[in-house]
Parts: C-alpha cells; structure tokens; sequence
C-alpha cells in the first residue's frame, strides 16, 4: 500500500498529514515523531490528493474557518476503539465531554478507563477531536501523552476556552 505525506502549520509547530490510498491514517503533532517513524521512510512520498485537502482543511480549522472535517479516513484499531473514535467524532466543536460521558455515548458506562486507552491511542488527532475529552472535574487530562498545552490551545481555538495572554 502506498503512503504519502504532507506538512502543514499549526499554532504550536508543524504537523504531518499521513495517508493511504482509503484515506488520512495518521497525524503527527510532534517532529521527534515524524522523524522517527516516517521521515527516513523511503516508500513515502510527498503529496497526494488526500494529504493537500487535509492540509487545506486543517489550515482553515487553525483560522477558525472550518468546524468539520470532511475527509475520508484509514482507521485501524479494534471495534471498540473504532466506536470510541466515531462517538469522538460527534462531538461539536467548541464543546466538550467527559470520558464518562463518551463510555455512556457508546453505551458502556463502565468501560472509562478504556474510553481513555482508546483516545489515548488516536493516531488522527484534530480530524478526530480527542481533545475534546476532559476528565469529569473539568481539568485537562492527558493529550498526545502529556501534552495538555496541545489540547489547551485547540481548546482556546474552538473558543471552549478564554483565549491565554
């Protein structure tokens, strides 16, 4: 299968568009990541028709232009991970949930814990909003990691948040 990238700029740095021939399968917001996983990748290549729309996409999101995605997406991952990420998928922007609440969005109230393995694993972030997700005190908990600033930022973005001085 062929893999094909593309970089756009975010307001914390550069990030990296990954697709395949279905779709975006993957968004790296760190470049110590890109690098190590699909930078010296001699089978990937620069642009595609998926990758630029992504890009243009995700550059109106940063300009506060675009409030969906419309992009079609590589997603692999177990079926509950999948419907983590599609209930994810259904949270409006400049709104939030709690773990809690997206466990009862697919109807396992108790499975929190593994509604925050799944958003942990989301290897689409931004297109599949996990930062969006907060814990039930209100705090924001765990982004790409430990990467909260991230998530503060977009949450600051979708205006969810007062913008920081």
């Amino acid at each position: 299968m062929s893999l094909y990238f593309a970089s756009c700029k975010a307001p914390f740095g550069n990030i990296w568009v990954i697709a395949d021939e279905k779709g975006i399968s993957r968004i790296e917001l760190f470049e110590e990541d890109w690098v190590q996983f699909w930078g010296k990748n001699p089978d990937i290549k620069e642009g595609s028709e998926c990758c630029n729309e992504a890009v243009r996409q995700l550059d109106e999101y940063f300009c506060g232009k675009r409030k969906e995605f419309d992009l079609p997406l590589s997603i692999e991952g177990t079926a509950f991970r999948k419907q983590v990420w599609k209930a994810l998928q259904q949270i409006p922007y400049g709104e939030v949930r709690s773990y809690s609440d997206v466990a009862e969005m697919i109807g396992n109230p108790k499975a929190i814990r593994a509604v925050g393995q799944a958003n942990r694993s989301n290897q689409i972030p931004i297109i599949i909003p996990c930062h969006r997700v907060i814990g039930k005190n209100g705090n924001l908990v765990g982004y790409a990691g430990s990467n909260t600033p991230i998530k503060k930022l977009l949450l600051e973005l979708e205006g969810y948040l007062p913008l920081s001085t």
